[in-house]
């Protein structure tokens, strides 16, 4: 069986090192050639809450040959049109590519590859690239699962092999409601990164001061909202039921959703959002699939979603330089 994680930047270079070092095969691609050039040399270096190194098998895209059974996609999402036309030809015929992407990406991969070899995933982790080869992990490593999925009505023939890698590096749990899963990652990501992004912070330094903090959970009012009105039930993460925890209709429980906001993202508190570290290297970000998808939906149900809104205004304006990721943007929202 042949695997390979394509677009194996810092989350994927990171699991491609855990299920090497469990004794499996994996190959990581990446466009990045001084990254592959280090993991060739001096393989994975993983620091962080953990400390590492592994050989790892790592390639150019323009290296790769063959066939692979799974592929694991690690890109971002704006470039799915061109890298699943890319990729099919390098997927076996019963292969199946996983998605570790953000936002809701199946379907529009299962347009060119059929939903039957398309599997979804959600990570509940996150990590930060340091240098050619050096990637840091930035959560705890209790806190390292996987939620998969289909969107077919019956399971590839690779789904189990697929939960026995992932199983290498952490919890994995099987998605039935696999929508709602989504959701439950989107939610996070659209307050914790959107707020990163726009702030410059990471997740607890969002989480944590009295102005941003109203914002992040306004920002998680609306996508419990748009899913409510769309009839979607949101599925726990790690075990938290977040619409439990986190939503509200009266002022007490509007209180207990605000003080538990910090606790909630604590094992993540030290994550820097991805859209933030793209900003930072001049490069567009995710925020169309991330918060844009929330704002998408809400017109589809007929749902506002104004921090939504802005957080994507203001996240464009920073990619065209007219802003600075800082706090300084926290008086654009009207709260």
């Amino acid at each position: 069986m042949r695997v390979a994680i394509y677009g194996a930047g810092s989350l994927g270079t990171i699991l491609g090192a855990y299920i090497t070092k469990g004794g499996q095969q994996i190959e990581l691609i990446n466009r990045n050639k001084a990254h592959v050039e280090a993991l060739q040399s001096h393989g994975a270096k993983i620091v962080g809450t953990v400390d590492f190194t592994q050989a790892v098998t790592a390639y150019t895209p323009a290296e790769m040959s063959g066939t692979y059974d799974i592929i694991f996609l690690m890109t971002k999402q704006q470039y799915n049109a061109e890298v699943v036309q890319m990729l099919k030809p390098f997927l076996a015929e019963d292969g199946v590519l996983v998605t570790f992407q953000n936002g809701l990406p199946e379907l529009q991969l299962a347009e060119v590859l059929g939903k039957e070899r398309v599997l979804g995933c959600t990570v509940a982790w996150g990590a930060t690239m340091q240098d050619a080869g050096v990637c840091e992990l930035t959560s705890s490593p209790d806190a390292l699962s996987f939620s998969l999925g289909v969107i077919s009505e019956k399971r590839n023939k690779h789904f189990d092999e697929v939960k026995t890698l992932l199983e290498l590096m952490g919890t994995v749990e099987v998605e039935e409601n696999f929508i709602g899963t989504r959701w439950s990652k989107l939610l996070i990501n659209a307050a914790f990164s959107g707020m990163s992004a726009v702030l410059g912070c990471t997740f607890g330094e969002a989480a944590g001061p009295r102005d941003s903090r109203r914002i992040v959970q306004a920002l998680i009012k609306e996508c419990i909202d748009v899913c409510k009105a769309g009839g979607i039930r949101i599925e726990p993460m790690q075990g938290k039921d977040i619409v439990k925890l986190l939503d509200y209709k009266n002022c007490v429980k509007r209180a207990f959703s605000y003080f538990i906001i910090p606790i909630a993202i604590r094992k993540h508190a030290k994550l820097k959002a991805s859209m933030l570290q793209d900003l930072e290297k001049g490069k567009l970000t995710e925020v169309d699939a991330i918060n844009g998808a929330v704002s998408d939906y809400g017109r589809t149900v007929g749902c506002s979603t104004p921090m939504n809104d802005c957080v994507v205004d203001i996240v464009h304006r920073i990619e065209r330089g007219e802003l600075t990721p800082g706090r300084e943007n926290l008086k654009y929202f009207n709260l």
